[in-house]
């Protein structure tokens, strides 16, 4: 099979791109029961105008382009963390991207909304205005996904989803999802757009990987299979711990990252896990961060792993995971060692 055009942006990284079963996952995959069909893997940018700046992520960004990505996954609140930062900052250079390529038609654009420190909550009045500071960031007029950052229980699903469905109707979101919400809540928000005939959560944003499972597998996971939404988990490599670059007695990786990596160096699970990766990660001739991508692609309802890469270099093995298929004797040796 010949090799990804993309593969050009990062000449000589990872000669085997595509596998030989690369085939059997789709282009694209449609997401949830909306018209965006998005590519499997979600490029995070959380890192945009953080660790990476401007023209580092404007690498990344033409290096998942050219490798045929589409969807990328953004929110208001990136990088309010950092020093300096008020938020907004990735999604500014988005907008500049978009707008110095000319692409705004080839590529979907995910963001977030409610957990800025400055426009916190989903009251109907903030999601709106916060909607709208990113669409001015963004330099666009519409974003294509608009999720729920996280849930606000003081808020009655009926307000926020009818919010979100005058967002949709006004033209100013094509699809709405939600993130860090718990199966109830899920539950009360599909059953009320369903009753109303309002836009309804399309996508589901979970934390979700290898070392976390707990909090997607169960009931909320049943609750997205039973009503046809389209999973896109972050922190699919452990905040860089299934990257394999943090080792036991190994030198320090210095990072802002790099101190919840390490600690997970004193958990006997974590160390099992990592050592399942690795084997099936020289099985397949990847890197270990193409094993965890890929292990979370075959779970039921993913439809993209989110997860962020500073450089064009490092997002190869990412690309990779989301074509690499996995036997069902791998898939049963990760899942025992991070059960």
């Amino acid at each position: 099979m010949t090799a990804d055009p993309g593969m050009a942006a990062a000449p000589g990284l990872l000669t085997t791109f595509m596998t030989d079963t690369a085939h059997l996952i789709p282009e694209r995959v449609r997401l949830g029961r909306s018209e965006l069909a998005v590519h499997p893997f979600s490029l995070g940018g959380n890192v945009f105008g953080w660790t990476a700046d401007r023209d580092a992520s404007f690498a990344v960004l033409d290096a998942y382009t050219a490798a045929g990505g589409n969807f990328i996954d953004t929110a208001d609140v990136y990088s309010v963390w950092a020093p300096g930062h008020q938020g907004g900052e990735s999604e500014t250079i988005i907008g500049e991207w978009v707008r110095e390529r000319g692409n705004r038609d080839s590529v979907l654009i995910a963001s977030k909304v409610g957990a800025h420190p400055a426009a916190l909550g989903l009251g109907a009045a903030n999601i709106r205005s916060a909607t709208e500071d990113s669409l001015r960031r963004l330099g666009v007029e519409t974003i294509d996904l608009l999720y729920t950052h996280k849930d606000d229980p003081e808020v009655p699903v009926e307000e926020i989803v009818s919010t979100l469905d005058q967002l949709v109707r006004e033209g100013k979101v094509r699809a709405v999802a939600a993130s860090n919400i718990s199966a109830e809540r899920l539950t009360a928000a599909l059953e009320f757009s369903a009753k109303e005939g309002l836009a309804r959560y399309e996508a589901l944003q979970p934390h979700y990987n290898l070392l976390s499972r707990d909090t997607y597998e169960g009931p909320l996971a049943e609750v997205a299979a039973a009503h046809g939404i389209g999973v896109v988990p972050y922190a699919a490599l452990a905040g860089g711990f299934l990257t394999g670059k943090y080792r036991p007695g190994g030198p320090s990786v210095p990072s802002p990252r790099a101190e919840g990596a390490t600690k997970r160096l004193a958990d006997p699970r974590a160390l099992r896990v990592l050592e399942a990766v690795e084997q099936v990660a020289a099985a397949h001739g990847v890197q270990p961060s193409s094993v965890a991508t890929a292990w979370l692609a075959a779970q039921p309802t993913v439809v993209a792993p989110i997860a962020s890469a500073r450089t064009p270099e490092q997002l190869v093995p990412l690309l990779t995971g989301a074509r690499l298929v996995l036997t069902a004797e791998q898939l049963e040796l990760l899942d025992a060692a991070s059960a």
